[in-house]
Parts: C-alpha cells; structure tokens; sequence
C-alpha cells in the first residue's frame, strides 16, 4: 500500500511545524531561580544549631583550661 501524495506532504508539514517550535518555551514557564531549595525556618534553625555548637565547643574549652 502507498501512500497519497496529498497525504505524505501534510505529515511533513507537521512535522517541519513541530520541528520550528522546538526549543521555544514561554518564558512564565521556567523557573526564575529565587526559590531557595530550603525554606527559611530550616536555615535559621540550622545556623542556630551550627553556631550554637561552636560557642558551647569555645565555652568548654574556655572554662576546662584548654585541655581536651
């Protein structure tokens, strides 16, 4: 079986249509990067986790005349 003429030049058209969009995406679609992976809340309470640590680690050292 062939195929109409009519027929194979309509697919190619499609196909040449598809091929002129690709690529082209709007640009409300993509992400702008603002966006932090992690929110806020979680950040803060890990550098207060962090520094906390570190003043305690500073205070015990401080206070056991530098000896581990």
């Amino acid at each position: 079986m062939t195929t109409s003429r009519r027929f194979a030049d309509r697919k190619v058209e499609r196909f040449e249509k598809n091929i002129t969009k690709r690529g082209a995406v709007p640009e409300a679609s993509t992400k702008k990067g603002k966006d932090y992976p992690v929110g806020p809340v979680l950040l803060g309470f890990f550098v207060f986790v962090v520094i906390g640590s570190s003043l305690f680690q500073i205070i015990r050292t401080a206070t056991s005349g530098g000896m581990a």
